[in-house]
């Protein structure tokens, strides 16, 4: 994990239903790509100006236009700028730190050229406050960088995941000389992040976008779990088309991961108890923590009537509930297997109904869906204190989950 990076989905239950991104960088990254892939997506470009507009900078027009790389189409941004100059990290908080943009997208805009402004220090051996910034922290580049996490909450992205980077190689000439490929500063912002060289002899990760992804993205690696919703091409400034310069980024909705568990499940033939201490066994298994307890009739050997005690618990519980099997029925023995149960996600919420506040079970199905499930001991509770039949109830609750 990067430093300042936050894994938001590791709760898999309150995960349920969080908007992904990934970025499948086939061919690099940079600012525009990434900004002109999310205005393919669906993005307004006049909701982008606006956005940009609340910079306090002048001297630049914004030109958005479809191209092609190779066979595939995708989106193309290019600032036009009048005349770019140096601004020192100090310069560019304070542009970016009175816009009029909200608070998270100013914070993580921010952390952007900080991270940035770390990098450069290291490698030109100067604090980061005495940083100077000459194309990265040009205007374009300052646009990239906040267009681009503006774009990404307006979105409702909630999540990033992003592929491995093909660093390219070869020479780049910058305002410092003639750069190695991939640049100093970009090397630094991809340490902790998984790199190969696809033999492209150019750059492919720019400094901007290399700080852009290392600050907004999760995690890193294949593609997640989701049902896709979108894809959008960003266009690279660069012709190339084998590979073809464009960003690849795929838009779903996370879908939850179903839960295994390796379980044991108890089992043992009862012929000769009484009847009546079916009940308190159940409710003393239940208070060890077990998960499941099932009596089901069946006929043994001389076709005796007898009682299949079944047990579902962890594998923890071995010991003390043998011990009370033992201690409290006539069984002389009990068999044990593992078994794995797969289990939907869900967590426990409560739901305002017209009987008041009520606790329910919020499930995710594979597909995203979303359903709650009334707890039975609730709906009895509100039936005996309202007089109303335990049905009502249920129905109740459910149209009330069902209104949100």
């Amino acid at each position: 994990m990067i430093e300042g990076q936050n894994d938001i989905v590791a709760d898999t239950t309150t995960g349920c239903g969080m908007k992904i991104a990934y970025f499948d960088c086939f061919s690099g990254i940079s600012g525009d790509m990434i900004l002109g892939a999310l205005l393919d997506l669906g993005l307004s470009e006049k909701v982008l100006v606006e956005a940009l507009a609340k910079i306090p900078v002048k001297g630049y027009g914004v030109l958005v236009t479809r191209e092609k790389r190779g066979s595939i189409g995708g989106t193309r941004i290019v600032f036009e700028i009048g005349h770019g100059h140096a601004r020192s990290y100090r310069d560019i908080r304070e542009i970016v730190g009175n816009c009029g943009l909200e608070e998270r997208v100013r914070t993580r805009s921010l952390d952007v050229f900080d991270r940035l402004a770390r990098a450069e220090g290291r490698v030109h051996q100067v604090p980061p406050e005495e940083v100077h910034f000459h194309e990265v922290g040009a205007l374009d580049s300052i646009l990239d960088i906040v267009g681009a996490v503006f774009a990404v909450e307006h979105l409702g992205i909630g999540k990033i995941v992003a592929s491995p980077l093909p660093t390219g190689r070869g020479f780049v000439k910058t305002h410092h000389g003639t750069m190695p490929v991939p640049a100093p500063a970009t090397t630094i912002l991809l340490e902790g992040v998984p790199v190969y060289d696809n033999g492209v002899e150019r750059e492919l990760v720019t400094p901007t976008g290399a700080a852009l992804l290392a600050t907004l993205a999760n995690s890193f690696g294949p593609l997640p779990d989701m049902t896709l919703e979108g894809t959008g091409y960003g266009v690279g400034s660069h012709p190339a088309s084998d590979p073809p310069n464009l960003l690849r980024v795929m838009v779903g909705t996370a879908r939850p991961p179903l839960l295994r568990k390796t379980l044991l499940l108890l089992e043992t033939n009862i012929d000769d108890m009484n009847p009546e201490i079916y009940n308190y066994v159940l409710e003393e298994l239940f208070s060890l923590g077990v998960l499941d307890v099932n009596f089901v009739p069946v006929q043994m050997k001389k076709n005796r009537p007898a009682v299949l005690l079944r047990v579902l618990l962890e594998p923890g519980l071995r010991a003390a509930v043998t011990d009370l099997l033992f201690r409290e029925t006539t069984t002389l023995g009990v068999r044990f297997q593992e078994v794995e149960r797969v289990e939907l996600p869900r967590e426990a919420a409560t739901l305002q109904t017209p009987y008041g506040p009520c606790r329910v079970k919020r499930v995710w199905t594979p597909d995203g869906e979303e359903r709650s499930v009334p707890e039975f001991e609730e709906c009895r509770r509100i039936a005996r204190e309202r007089g109303v039949p335990i049905r009502k109830v249920y129905e109740e609750i459910l149209l009330s989950a069902r209104r949100g």
